[in-house]
């Protein structure tokens, strides 16, 4: 029963339904894929063996070292909506890990940034590839036509939900 009540209320539409059948399906398939991406990134946190703010935490450092970015304490605390000293004992539970390095900024020495080792990177590729490649392969039985006109739906249907978010104000995300 608990299973059955988190999966209807995580499919459940809180907002009159669209007007058409075809609305009202895209509306419950759209549903049905947030809850996927939901039990996937559940899935993910539970391979990885950590909490989820240090999961998030290890993922923002790896991006940034790929987009060749320095992540200071100050800056992962922001990312992550948190305190410095929050910060400071998600980084001393990666660095016990094995999963993170503290090195001195080279620019300014008082300074320190926070750089991911090469086991860390393998870590989240690993708890992560899993779920990305089932997506790419699904993606490549498609047709050219079938995956623009998906893409289309969902970029224009995207940029309503920004656009809904951004005009009542309270866009903490981006």
């Amino acid at each position: 029963m608990p299973r059955t009540t988190v999966r209807r209320e995580e499919e459940h539409l809180y907002a009159a339904q669209p007007a058409t059948e075809s609305g009202r399906a895209l509306c419950e398939a759209l549903l049905r894929l947030r809850r996927a991406e939901h039990q996937l990134d559940t899935r993910a946190l539970r391979q990885s063996g950590m909490s989820n703010l240090d999961f998030r935490a290890i993922r923002f450092i790896v991006q940034a070292s790929r987009d060749e970015k320095s992540l200071s304490p100050k800056v992962l605390a922001t990312m992550l909506g948190t305190s410095s000293a929050n910060v400071t004992n998600i980084v001393d539970r990666l660095e016990s890990r094995n999963m993170v390095e503290r090195r001195i900024d080279q620019h300014d020495r008082r300074a320190h940034l926070i750089v991911p080792t090469p086991y860390a990177i393998e870590q989240v590729d690993e708890v992560l590839g899993g779920h990305h490649s089932a997506m790419v392969t699904y993606i490549n039985a498609l047709d050219d036509d079938a995956a623009s006109e998906m893409t289309t739906a969902i970029v224009l249907g995207l940029a309503k939900v920004y656009e809904a978010i951004e005009s009542d104000g309270t866009d903490s995300a981006r």
